[in-house]
């Protein structure tokens, strides 16, 4: 195995656990301030337009984090690593 081969590997490696984790993370993020918004609800009806309101800021900010995520890995197997020309030796 040549050091390229070494890490072309490790990159692709690292950019899917970095994507996993973007993702796990994003989803138990808006599960949680999903429930919440549905407690909060629950416990005052007459809210419910400001408690929406907040709702879709916290998602959408949520929701920021991993497209951050994602550019940042891209970067890194793109451009830090240049996957592109690691591949184009290893044939």
């Amino acid at each position: 195995m040549t050091s390229e081969a070494l890490v072309a590997g490790l990159t692709l490696l690292s950019f899917g656990i970095i994507v996993a984790a973007v993702a796990f993370g994003s989803a138990i993020g808006d599960g949680i301030v999903a429930s919440k918004a549905v407690e909060a609800i629950a416990r005052q009806p007459e809210a419910r337009p400001n408690i929406f309101t907040f709702l879709f800021l916290g998602v959408g900010v949520l929701e920021a984090f991993p497209i951050i995520g994602l550019g940042l890995a891209f970067y890194m197997l793109l451009v830090v690593a240049n996957i592109n020309n690691l591949l184009a030796h290893l044939h």
